[in-house]
């Protein structure tokens, strides 16, 4: 996450005076801010997997209803219909090959994530034992 940014989901003066405002001019902004200062990193991974969880099931319902087509609107001429038929079934292969890469990807993303954190964490822990002070909170460690 880009910790440079005016507005992020972090108690920074921007944020604080947002809320305040919010509260003073309609209380349900005020609230509205303080959840996204309190769960704003946290939104990003539901909004994802909210919709990794909608697009299995989209994808599910669309193969069926391109199977469902593809067996009762025919055209009357068989070899078009052969033709499609094919044509189908090699997309919905490329369809299932380009998810399995995607999951692939999303678990690299994760692993590089989880190593990164690890990375920092263990780099904290090596700075505490030999007496360095940690970095303030938000400060960036070049």
């Amino acid at each position: 996450m880009n910790q440079s940014a005016l507005i992020r989901p972090d108690w920074t003066p921007a944020t604080i005076a947002l809320m305040v405002l919010g509260f003073i001019v309609f209380w349900p902004l005020g609230l509205a801010m303080l959840a996204y200062i309190l769960f704003g990193d946290k939104l990003k991974a539901f909004k994802k997997d909210a919709n990794d969880g909608v697009n299995r099931m989209c994808a599910g319902f669309r193969r069926n209803h391109r199977s469902h087509w593809a067996h009762h609107h025919r055209t009357g001429n068989v070899a078009f219909d052969d033709w499609r038929e094919a044509e189908l079934a090699r997309l919905d292969e490329e369809r299932r090959k380009l998810d399995e890469m995607r999951e692939e990807f999303d678990a690299y993303v994760r692993e590089l994530r989880r190593a990164k954190d690890q990375e920092e964490f263990d780099r904290f822990m090596r700075e505490r034992k030999n007496g360095r002070p940690a970095p303030a909170p938000g400060a960036e460690a070049h």
